[in-house]
C-alpha cells in the first residue's frame, strides 16, 4: 500500500504484519504488550476524541513524555485529524518550557507523569494559549488523556474522521520541533509528513531486521533521531519495545533479547567502559585473553584487510571473549544505529569486529534527520565517517568546507521565523549545515567539525575542537572535555572528570578526600591527568596539543547546562560557568582569582 503520510503506517502494518507485541513497555515488572489491533484503535478514539474537544487541523499539541506505546498513539492520532505535534524534552529549563508553550501556539499540552504535571501546569496556566493540561499517568485531579479517548469512543464520529484523514496530504506540517540548541533559543523546525516519510522510505533498506525482529527504544521520542527510526521501525512491522528508563537499558537488553537498538555515542562509550570496567576486575589468564580480545578490536579492518591469520584469531577471540559482550546486550543483536553526535572510530571498530555492528549516521533536525549512514556491509560501511549519502539527497562541499544539503527531507522552514530559514537554506535551495566535511570515493561522507566552533589562535593556527575532545574522551579520567584557546597563544581545556572511574582510581591509590572538590586539588590526581594529557597530546599536531588544562568539581548534564538534551556541549555556558577556571588558563587571574598580567608559558613553543 501506497504510504503517504505518517499515520499510513499504522494501516500499512494492520494490513501487512500484523502481532501481537506491536508495541510494548515495561511497567510494574511485567512487559505490557499492545496489538496492532490495539494500537489502530488507541489512535482513532484519540483522533475523534480531539475532534469532539474542537481540535481542528493545524492546531498545534505541546508534549512531554518519556518513551511508551502512548507517545504513538498521541502523535498518530493528531497527525491522522491534521494536527501538529509539538514534542519537547523533560530536561528543559521553565525558562525554554515558556518560550514554546507560547511561540508554538499550542492549544493543548500532554505530560507523562505528576512530576511533569506540577511543574508544568502553572507555566501553561500563565500562557493564555494553551487550554488545558493532560496527563498519561493516572494523577490525582488531573485530566487524563484517557478522558479523551473515550470522549472520541463514544462520540460515533468515524465518518468525519474518515473524510478529515483522506485529506490531510503528504505535505501537510505534521510536527513542529524545538532544536534543543547549544546557543540561544531554540528554533521550531516545521516537518511534513513528506519530510519524514521521504527518509523512512529511502533507508529500510538498509535495516538488517524484518518484521520478525524486535528493537529495544530507549533514546527520547522527541528527538528527532529516534522519531524516525521509530517510524523506520514501525514501516518494517519491527516490534518496539520501550525500555523502563536509560538505567535499565542492559537488563532490558537480556529480557527483550532485541535484534538492534539506536543509541548516541555517549551511550556506546558507556557500554564499552563497562565491559572494559568488567574485564579489569578478571584475574589471570583470563583478564589477559580480555584485554588481547579487546586489543585485537582496536586493529579491526573491513573485508578480511587484516589477512587470513588475523582472522583466525579473531575468531578465537569471538568465542572466548566476544560472545559473552554479544550475550551481555541480549545475545541478539544485529545492528546498532549510532546517531546524534560523532562516534570515536575505535568504538566502532571493536564492537563490530565483535560482532556488534554499528551503522553510524549524520543529520539535523532540519533534515528530518538522515543525511548520510554507514550501511551494514563494506565498502559502504567505512570507521571514521558517516556513511554514503542517501539516494534522494544531494550533498555538495562549499568552498570553505561546509557541507550543503538538498532533499525531499528538508524542513518547510523554522516556524514563524522566515530570517533566520533565509539565513540557513540559500537561494539555490541548499540548506548550509553549519558542519565541516569531507565527501570522498562511493560518495561517503566524513565530518571533521562544526563550522562555528572551529577557531583561530593568535597564532594563526586553526583549531578544531570536535576532533580533539573525542580523543581525550577515549580516556576513562575524562567524562567531558571542552577544549579552548581562540584568539590565544596556545590551546587548552575544561575538563570535566569520569568521577565514577576517578573514585575508584583514588581507592586505590589510597587517596583521601571529602568531595569532588577536595579530590580535584589532591597533586596525585592533578599529575595523573597531566599523564593522560600528554600521552593523548603524543597523537596530536603541536598547535593542537593541550598546553594546560582546569578540572571541574561538577558533572556536566543537561539538567546542570552545560549539555544541551542531545548530550552536545553548550560551549557558551560552558565558557561562563568556568569563567574563573578559564582565566586561570590564560593567567588573567591567580589561583585566587585576583587580575594579573598574564606570564608566558615555558611549555609553549610557536
Amino acid at each position: 500500500m501506497e504510504i503517504l503520510r505518517t499515520f499510513d503506517i499504522v494501516s500499512k502494518m494492520l494490513a501487512e504484519y500484523p502481532k501481537e507485541d506491536a508495541l510494548a513497555i515495561k511497567r510494574n515488572g511485567i512487559w505490557e504488550k499492545f496489538s496492532t489491533a490495539d494500537y489502530r484503535k488507541n489512535v482513532d478514539d484519540f483522533s475523534k476524541g480531539l475532534l469532539a474537544l474542537g481540535i481542528s487541523k493545524g492546531d498545534k499539541i505541546f508534549t512531554i513524555s518519556n518513551n511508551r506505546p502512548e507517545w504513538n498513539f498521541i502523535d498518530m492520532g493528531m497527525s491522522q485529524i491534521g494536527a501538529v505535534h509539538v514534542p519537547v524534552y523533560a530536561n528543559n529549563s521553565d525558562e525554554e518550557y515558556l518560550h514554546i508553550l507560547s511561540h508554538s501556539d499550542a492549544k493543548l499540552v500532554i505530560v507523562s507523569s505528576d512530576v511533569l504535571y506540577e511543574r508544568i501546569l502553572p507555566l501553561a496556566e500563565s500562557t493564555p494559549n494553551i487550554q488545558k493540561v493532560y496527563t498519561i499517568d493516572q494523577v490525582i485531579g488531573a485530566p487524563n488523556w484517557r478522558e479523551i479517548s473515550a470522549l472520541g469512543e463514544q462520540s460515533g464520529q468515524s465518518d468525519q474522521l474518515s473524510q478529515i484523514r483522506d485529506s490531510i496530504k503528504s505535505e501537510d506540517l505534521v510536527s513542529i520541533i524545538y532544536t534543543s540548541g547549544t546557543t540561544g533559543r531554540s528554533k521550531g523546525v516545521m516537518l511534513s509528513h513528506h519530510n519524514f516519510l521521504s527518509n523512512v522510505k529511502v533507508s529500510f533498506h538498509l535495516l538488517p531486521v524484518d518484521h520478525t525482529g524486535r528493537f529495544l527504544s530507549f533514546l527520547p521520542l522527541c528527538h528527532v533521531f529516534e522519531r524516525m527510526v521509530n517510524y523506520l521501525l514501525q514501516h518494517q512491522g519491527v516490534s518496539v519495545y520501550y525500555a523502563e528508563s536509560i538505567e535499565t537499558i542492559g537488563d532490558n537488553l537480556r529480557e527483550v533479547n532485541p535484534d538492534g537498538f539506536s543509541a548516541v555515542p555517549r551511550v556506546i562509550e558507556k557500554l564499552y567502559d563497562k565491559l572494559i570496567l568488567k574485564g579489569k576486575e578478571l584475574t589471570g589468564i583470563k583478564k589477559g585473553l580480555f584485554f588481547w580480545a579487546v586489543n585485537i578490536g582496536l586493529r579491526y579492518e573491513l573485508n578480511s584487510a587484516n589477512g587470513g591469520f588475523y582472522e583466525f584469531k579473531r575468531k578465537i577471540a569471538n568465542k572466548l571473549i566476544y560472545s559473552k559482550w554479544q550475550a551481555a546486550l541480549g545475545g541478539n543483536i544485529k545492528v546498532i544505529i549510532s546517531g546524534g553526535a560523532a562516534l570515536q572510530p575505535r568504538l566502532a571498530r571493536v564492537f563490530c569486529c565483535a560482532g556488534l555492528k554499528i551503522q553510524e549516521g549524520y543529520g539535523l533536525t532540519e533534515t528530518s534527520p538522515v543525511i548520510a549512514v554507514n550501511q551494514s556491509d563494506y565498502p559502504y560501511m567505512r570507521f571514521g565517517t558517516v556513511g554514503p549519502v542517501l539516494d534522494n539527497v544531494q550533498v555538495k562541499i562549499a568552498e570553505d568546507g561546509e557541507i550543503l544539503m538538498k532533499g525531499p527531507s528538508l524542513m518547510m522552514g523554522y516556524y514563524k521565523d522566515p530570517e533566520k530559514t533565509a539565513e540557513v537554506i540559500d537561494a539555490d535551495g541548499w540548506f548550509h549545515t553549519g558542519d565541516i566535511g569531507e565527501l570522498q570515493d562511493l560518495n561517503i561522507l566524513k565530518i571533521t567539525d562544526r563550522k562555528k566552533e572551529i577557531f583561530k589562535l593568535s597564532t594563526g593556527k586553526y583549531v578544531a575542537p570536535q576532533v580533539i575532545e573525542n580523543k581525550f574522551k577515549e580516556s576513562q579520567f575524562i567524562e567531558q572535555l571542552m577544549v579552548v584557546g581562540a584568539d590565544e597563544k596556545f590551546t587548552a581545556a575544561i575538563v570535566c572528570p569520569s568521577f565514577h572511574f576517578l573514585h575508584g582510581w583514588a581507592y586505590l591509590h589510597q587517596i583521601k578526600f571529602r568531595d569532588n572538590k577536595d579530590l580535584i586539588k589532591d597533586q596525585r590526581v592533578v599529575a595523573r591527568y597531566q599523564q593522560e594529557v600528554d600521552r593523548i597530546n603524543e597523537g596530536l599536531a603541536p598547535h593542537e596539543q593541550i598546553k594546560k588544562f582546569e578540572l571541574t568539581c561538577t558533572e556536566w548534564t543537561p539538567e546542570t547546562g552545560e549539555l544541551s538534551p542531545t548530550l552536545k556541549l553548550r560551549r557558551n555556558i560552558v565558557k561562563q560557568k568556568y569563567k574563573i577556571l578559564f582565566d586561570r588558563i590564560f593567567g588573567y587571574t591567580d589561583a585566587d582569582g585576583h587580575l594579573q598580567t598574564p606570564a608566558p608559558n615555558p611549555d609553549f613553543k610557536e
